[in-house]
């Protein structure tokens, strides 16, 4: 056995494409290498081993436990049958046809019985190819099909595309050079290190093994997830160097940003950071605005003052980040003596403030006409030329919102409804502000920043979370107000898509649909406090035709699925279970998916669920033959079989303990007294037979059962759990 090295070698990749091309290489090479052979599975070998590697001018992967031969495989084949293969004792054509086929002779076939009668059989040998052979046929097949959100063509009338020109490959399998070609290019024992430090010249590799401590020679960490905890503690350790502002006795620290940690994590090979500073004056500006500035302009980390008392390290979404300081920490992608690094400080310093005056100015521009008097400037701003203007839209957006609110205010939910009608009216007038043309990311935020210095503080926060929120990892809007505006908002966008035919279709979402009803689905799911609406609701206030209403109520279905599954953690089975009984109210959902994992673990409840599942076979197989048509209620005299009797009695006895539960959401409770029923059922289905020839028998049997599944499936469809067997 060997280690497999491959390498490729490109011009730098976007940062936001290499995670997922990283992965799916690795998934790819080691497939190849399964598909044709290459892999010991054999338990006595040592355990095969799959490692990846990615920077932005590189994917690579290391396999250990590489057959270098394909094994030899002992085929046994089965021609035409003995009749047509031999006519008086000699062999016919087809007999030759077949051993010629094989290569081997007719003296080397043989007669064997099968269950069709006698025919002519060989027993062969398939000898294996070489490792070296067969990766660099197979390979070059598998790097076309690494999918990029955008490919290019770099060399004129040649076929490939891909992410970014390649420029040098590397294939070892052991010392041995594997001459995979692809781009123009055929691999070698080369890589390169960094680009400016190491100058950029092939650097040898004499074995995979060697490869992580070579390129670290050549300056350029290979591993991502090292790199990512080099540039952390670099942070760490900068940021401990910076003094505090004169007369504070706070400590600082970088504030959290994972997004960009990532980010720069894949944009560089030798990571360093350096501290600099800027005027203090610039902290009179919204810290939002500030941070945007850094973050998403310039990759900068804000730099805060520790919250006393804890050293706990909170996001902004907690609300637990410290005051903004006067400093920022830039991450480079070389090193620097001091004099080097006195001169990109300066540099960055420099680029930062002239982004902060023009913030600033923006600031101070904006204000001059406050919120009220820019609506009527969203009438030249287009939301889409079939949908009309934000104006327009505002104006829907404050209709379903109104419409939202008196359902909360019947249902004894506090809100504000002038506030609301406010905030919708206004939510979109930051579109027209110099601010967000600006920085485009702080749209919402601006609005709500704006309206608090405008002294609109009863409708700041629902304007500043109308986005909200705008992933699964995002929070939801903090007051009830902001809350409604969101979905508002969001299910307007739906709908009125859907009305033009503009719902998702596959992996195309252009007006991230998914991810508005995502927002809207969390939002019923996690506002607090709670409101009392459904998915039928929040349709219906946005007024949506029958036809679309229906398509949009199947979106959302879809994406309460994805929640329960993907945000909550529910098995695939139960989910289906619980929305088959129920789809609109997404919190009882959430409390039915939460008791069918609480109980499924149980041997009895398992045995129902498998009986409800046998009960829907029979019960589509007699409405396939017409025999539910002819159903009778349920009879008031007893049957003649006893078992029947008993399980009638048992599932009326429960009936009244079994709604009262459910109708009081005490569902796990509900589902324990369902499993009590898996005595009778197992006696019923041992005693009797429901499909029977007695028209009037089999009609009380069936009523039986429609009975048991439509009456105890208002928590979930049962015979959607998988069981054992």
């Amino acid at each position: 056995m060997a280690e497999f090295l491959f390498e490729i070698g490109l011009e730098e990749v976007p940062a936001r494409m290499i995670a997922g091309a990283q992965a799916e290489l690795q998934k790819r090479v080691v497939g190849m290498l399964e598909a044709n052979s290459l892999l010991d599975p054999s338990p006595h070998t040592p355990p095969i081993t799959a490692r990846s590697f990615s920077t932005p001018r590189r994917l690579a992967v290391h396999v250990t436990g590489v057959l270098v031969h394909q094994p030899e495989v002992n085929l046994s084949s089965i021609g035409p049958s003995e009749k047509v293969a031999f006519k008086d004792g000699q062999p016919t054509p087809a007999a030759e046809a077949f051993a010629k086929r094989l290569g081997i002779t007719v003296n080397d076939l043989y007669i064997t019985e099968t269950p069709k009668g006698r025919y002519i059989a060989a027993d062969t040998t398939k000898v294996g190819r070489t490792a070296v052979e067969v990766i660099a046929e197979e390979l070059p097949k598998e790097l076309p099909g690494i999918y990029w959100a955008k490919n290019m063509y770099w060399r004129a009338g040649k076929p490939e595309r891909f992410v970014r020109p390649v420029r040098w490959l590397l294939a070892l399998l052991g010392e041995v050079v594997v001459p995979v070609s692809f781009g123009g290019k055929t691999a070698g024992n080369t890589t390169r290190g960094h680009r400016v430090l190491a100058g950029d010249r092939p650097i040898a590799i004499g074995f995979p093994d060697e490869y992580e401590q070579t390129l670290l020679a050549a300056k350029v960490v290979a591993d991502v997830e090292k790199r990512r905890e080099v540039i952390r503690k670099a942070l760490d350790r900068v940021t401990r160097a910076i003094p505090a502002a004169e007369g504070s006795g706070e400590r600082l620290r970088w504030r959290e940003d994972h997004a960009l940690v990532d980010k720069l994590t894949h944009l560089t090979e030798w990571p360093t950071v350096i501290a600099g500073e800027f005027e203090r004056g610039y902290l009179t500006l919204p810290e939002e605005v500030l941070v945007t500035v850094m973050r998403d302009h310039q990759g900068y980390f804000a730099v805060e003052e520790q919250i006393s008392g804890t050293g706990d390290r909170r996001s902004a979404v907690s609300g637990q980040q410290g005051k903004l300081a006067a400093h920022f920490l830039a991450v480079l992608n070389t090193e620097t003596d001091a004099k080097g690094e006195a001169v990109i400080r300066h540099g960055n310093e420099r680029v930062l403030r002239a982004r902060f005056n023009d913030a600033r100015f923006f600031w101070e521009f904006d204000q001059r006409i406050s919120l009220f008097d820019r609506f009527d400037l969203l009438e030249k701003v287009t939301f889409q030329k079939d949908l009309g203007s934000y104006a327009a839209k505002s104006e829907r957006v404050r209709a379903i919102a109104i419409s939202l609110a008196e359902l909360l205010v019947a249902r004894d939910c506090e809100i504000n409804r002038v506030a609301l009608g406010t905030a919708a009216r206004l939510a979109k007038t930051d579109l027209t502000t110099e601010l967000v043309k600006e920085f485009t990311e702080l749209q919402g935020q601006v609005g709500g920043l704006y309206a608090r210095a405008q002294g609109w503080e009863e409708v700041a926060d629902a304007i500043y979370d109308q986005y909200l929120p705008k992933s699964m990892e995002d929070r939801v809007p903090r007051t009830v107000e902001g809350a409604v505006l969101a979905l508002a908002d969001k299910v307007d966008t739906i709908v009125g898509m859907f009305g033009l035919g503009l719902e998702p279709t596959g992996s195309k979402d252009p007006f991230a649909l998914r991810r508005a009803a995502n927002g809207i689905v969390k939002i019923l799911a996690e506002a607090e406090p709670a409101l009392p609406l459904t998915l039928g609701d929040v349709v219906d206030a946005a007024s949506a035709s029958e036809a679309v209403r229906v398509r949009v109520e199947i979106f959302f279905a879809e994406r309460l699925e994805f929640y329960l599954r993907e945000a909550k953690g529910q098995a695939y089975d139960v989910v289906k279970a619980v929305l088959a009984a129920g789809a609109n109210d997404v919190r009882d959902a959430m409390a039915r998916a939460e008791a069918v994992t609480a109980v499924r673990g149980s041997e009895d409840f398992a045995a129902v669920s498998a009986a409800f599942k046998r009960m829907k076979n029979i019960l589509a197989q007699a409405e396939e033959k017409g025999f539910l048509k002819d159903r009778v209620e349920m009879p008031t005299q007893v049957s003649v079989e006893p078992a029947q009797n008993g399980l009638m009695a048992a599932m009326v006895g429960i009936a009244g303990r079994y709604y009262k539960l459910a109708d009081d959401r005490e569902y796990v409770a509900a589902l324990q007294l369902i499993a009590t029923l898996r005595g009778p059922i197992d006696l019923f289905f041992e005693k009797v037979m429901v499909m029977v020839d007695d028209p009037y028998a089999r009609s009380t049997r069936l009523s039986l059962l429609h009975s048991l599944v439509d009456n105890f499936s208002r928590i979930a469809d049962f015979s959607e759990i998988v069981t054992q067997g």
